[in-house]
């Protein structure tokens, strides 16, 4: 499955925020946020250009596709799944990006950060109701389990994840269980607790809706 490969954290930087790609280094000082927070590029520190209507609106499409990993053809195709789904499109298309596998994953701190929640789950170490899913799009339904599988529960990366973002509170809307590397699905994301970066989805809503 495609994704992109480029330099992750010029991608925070060309949004002004952090948007917490690459775990640990997010929350020290190596942070690229914290040393150069201006626009990548030759001319990046003179670009104060007061942003507007459709530039507002593509910065918002752009910034939430890159939280979760997505690229367009990916990212477009979950709006429009969003947009047949029944209640508001645009906290339809988040609940749908938080309840990715690889996003749950994160949330229940088993990786520091959803590019590698992508790799546990690509790596084949993840089961959901007993059968193995590698598949990091999948979207998880209430009452799923998900569970690390017992031949990787001695695997160092999720075992330093797990200890690295032991702090960090799960959502009320999963039961995780830690020492067991496992949780449940017990409802649906409400719309205060979706995303830990603000996000504004009626903007992306008014991109798409032209």
């Amino acid at each position: 499955m495609a994704r992109y490969r480029g330099p992750v954290c010029r991608l925070c930087r060309r949004e002004g925020m952090k948007l917490f790609l690459k775990g640990e280094r997010c929350h020290s000082e190596k942070c690229a946020i914290e040393k150069r927070n201006f626009v990548p590029g030759q001319h990046g520190k003179d670009r104060k250009a007061k942003i507007v209507g459709y530039g507002l609106q593509l910065r918002e499409k752009q910034k939430t596709k890159r939280v979760y990993g997505l690229l367009e053809t990916q990212f477009r195709n979950s709006y429009e799944k969003a947009a047949h789904m029944k209640g508001i499109t645009g906290e339809n298309l988040l609940s749908l990006m938080e309840r990715r596998l690889d996003s749950v994953i994160y949330r229940m701190g088993l990786a520091t950060s959803r590019p590698q929640a992508r790799q546990v789950v690509r790596h084949g170490h993840i089961q959901v109701n007993g059968r193995k899913v590698n598949i990091p799009s999948f979207v998880v339904k209430p009452n799923d389990e998900i569970s690390v599988r017992d031949s990787s529960k001695e695997n160092p990366t999720i075992l330093s994840a797990r200890d690295a973002t032991a702090h960090a509170p799960s959502p009320s809307w999963m039961d995780v269980d830690r020492d067991n590397l496992k949780g449940r699905i017990s409802g649906m994301p409400r719309r205060d607790e979706l995303v830990q970066i603000p996000i504004n989805e009626q903007l992306i809503v008014e991109l798409y809706s032209k």
